[in-house]
């Protein structure tokens, strides 16, 4: 889709659902910002061109942190109903962190939406974010240190809590889906959160047009997530072949360990990924930091040295509740007892 600025065409937004006309039923996560109403507008234009499809379902969830999010949602509620969509409003009830809202806001919007995908029989979650949305998450975690399967960003569908959440947006800018909001004239709520400047995403959306002007704009960063996660993807094709060969290699049937030797020799990101993966298998708090991984493995190296080098060395470590050791030439990776109650 070359032009930025104009309406998605009825044939464009049929692509854009390309694969879903077999689900049964598709939940829409509609806030009410253009975004999401654009969603909901292409969707019900998409299922009314099919002579058989999916359900779909629209849901807004009200978070309880702004005053005008009910009327929002009732917006919402008046547009779905134009459009033959039933909807329905989710609320985050309960204290509300005093830090760290927008990630506690996101948990909970998220468990929200696969209980009612549940609920109403929906095997997909369509979400709303755009191209626009992947850029500002690549330079989130750019700047957070992440990894290479951090960097990249968001994926088209990723499974959560037994359900898949589909972002069919995401090669789709912003001013885009305005611009078919504004041929369809479809009014949209406009968050103040938004361009609120002590979150992390609106002071990064602020830096947006400089890093377009050096060449940084959202769509070349798009594609850099892309490419980063063709290459994730490669990489986690040679881990799956280094920990068949691991395990076809070793005398402990239990799949909670490696032989010391072979594991030293593979190159270090095949090694980290082998650990966490090994870590978060059998560990009982989390997926494990990756920093915290890298860390780990820097002292097994040390570790390995002396007893690849005939001279006895051990280590034991816990991390994410996983117990990790090596000695005898092997390492071994088994679950850590339950941490102990702090007396007060």
């Amino acid at each position: 889709m070359p032009d930025d600025q104009s309406a998605i065409p009825a044939r464009d937004a049929k692509r854009l659902f390309a694969g879903l006309a077999g689900a049964p039923a598709l939940l829409l996560a509609v806030s009410g910002g253009p975004d999401s109403v654009a969603l909901m507008w292409l969707a019900a234009r998409w299922r009314r061109a099919l002579a058989q499809g999916p359900r779909l379902v629209a849901v807004t969830v009200d978070h309880g942190l702004r005053p005008e999010a009910a009327r929002e949602a009732r917006d919402v509620k008046r547009l779905a109903r134009s459009l033959d969509l039933p909807h329905h409003t989710l609320r985050w009830t309960g204290p509300k962190p005093k830090t760290g809202v927008p990630a506690a806001a996101r948990a909970a919007r998220y468990r929200l939406l696969a209980q009612a995908a549940r609920k109403h029989g929906a095997t997909h979650i369509l979400t709303a974010h755009t191209r626009d949305d992947q850029a500002e998450t690549l330079l989130m975690r750019m700047l957070r240190g992440s990894g290479v399967a951090g960097l990249s960003a968001m994926a088209r569908e990723t499974e959560r809590d037994g359900v898949l959440l589909t972002r069919p947006l995401l090669d789709i800018s912003k001013a885009q889906l305005i611009a078919t909001l504004k041929k369809a004239r479809i009014g949209f709520a406009d968050d103040p959160t938004n361009r609120d400047r002590s979150f992390t995403r609106p002071r990064l959306r602020a830096l947006m047009p400089m890093l377009a002007a050096e060449g940084g704009d959202a769509r070349n960063l798009a594609r850099l997530a892309a490419r980063i996660a063709r290459a994730n993807a490669a990489l986690e094709v040679l881990v799956d072949g280094a920990e068949h060969y691991l395990a076809s290699k070793s005398e402990d049937n239990s799949g909670a360990g490696f032989d010391a030797a072979l594991f030293a020799v593979m190159p270090e990101e095949i090694r980290v990924r082998l650990l966490k993966r090994a870590i978060d298998r059998i560990g009982h708090e989390g997926p494990a930091e990756l920093g915290k991984v890298e860390t780990l493995l820097a002292a097994m190296d040390e570790a390995l040295d002396g007893t690849l080098g005939k001279r006895e060395s051990k280590l034991k470590q816990t991390l994410a509740g996983a117990v990790i050791s090596v000695a005898a030439g092997r390492i071994r990776i088994g679950p850590a007892p339950p941490r102990r109650a702090r007396s007060r």
